[in-house]
């Protein structure tokens, strides 16, 4: 018989009320162990398109497909019970029109059993946004940098550095906003843009590379636990260095194999013991 667990997952509601009130604590993660560590800890679980990079060696996230997604989306919510699990859309799926992004979305959502999707854009994507909300989908938006226009920005650079792309940018979160996203994310902008965008939207900002006035907070896990190095980007702090910790452990696992120190005795699976012969009769002697 199964036992029930009387742990609730936070709901979108309830991480929408939490503008301008205590910060929104979110990481990413891909897969099961991980996400059940992360889990007690954390508001939100964010199934990244990240993973194309930091899990496949992808040099973007554009090469990313749906199936990645549902696979690594039920890994996630496998290993968690209370984290909301959001998972990224990702590049191709939305944006040719809301009906293909509906039908995404949708399996996104029934494969996976997670709350909401996430898609980047800004004015251009509120139709969808609207589409989408309209028909039971929460979207969590993304504004400033958004990686899956790499090509189109010239690389991942910080937006809103002059007047006029620092009002595109609130624009589009703007525009999120209306058009019924429940939380969006700035990514890689001025610290000051990022600032009047969580003051001017009434939806939970959630900042990487933005600002600590953000409504929250989010980064890649590997990013903050020392395991990508492939190259640390100046808003991460990494709050372990398990790169390096792996390393020593392979490094003396490899020395041991090879000096026949491993598997040792203990490791190994003997013949069962022989039981004890029982003491002969006298009259046998």
């Amino acid at each position: 018989m199964s036992v029930q667990s009387d742990i609730k997952r936070l709901t979108v509601p309830q991480l929408r009320a939490r503008k301008g009130q205590e910060p929104i604590v979110i990481l990413t993660a891909y897969t099961t162990p991980v996400a059940r560590l992360l889990d007690p800890h954390v508001d939100m679980l964010m199934v990244g398109d990240s993973l194309g990079m930091v899990v496949y060696g992808l040099d973007s996230t554009l090469g990313v497909t749906l199936e990645m997604m549902i696979a690594h989306g039920k890994a996630v919510m496998r290993g968690s019970q209370r984290a909301c699990v959001v998972i990224d859309m990702p590049f191709g799926s939305y944006q040719e029109s809301p009906e293909l992004a509906f039908r995404a979305a949708a399996r996104l959502l029934c494969e996976t059993g997670a709350q909401a999707v996430k898609l980047e854009g800004g004015a251009e994507m509120a139709s969808t946004i609207a589409f989408l909300t309209a028909r039971g989908v929460p979207v969590m938006g993304h504004v400033g940098l958004t990686p899956q226009s790499v090509h189109t920005l010239g690389g991942f650079r910080t937006q809103g550095r002059d007047d006029a792309a620092a009002r595109r940018v609130l624009a589009d979160a703007e525009a999120v906003a209306g058009a019924g996203a429940f939380a969006v994310v700035v990514e890689g902008t001025v610290e000051t843009l990022a600032r009047e965008i969580t003051t001017r939207i009434p939806i939970p900002t959630i900042g990487i590379g933005a600002s600590p006035h953000c409504d929250g907070q989010v980064l890649v896990v590997d990013d903050m636990l020392g395991i990508f190095n492939d190259f640390t980007p100046k808003f991460v702090k990494r709050y372990a260095e398990l790169g390096s910790r792996i390393t020593e452990a392979a490094t003396a696992y490899a020395a041991d194999v090879r000096a026949r120190k491993f598997p040792g005795p203990e490791h190994c699976f003997g013949p069962p013991p022989v039981p004890p012969r029982p003491p002969r009769a006298s009259h046998e002697r």
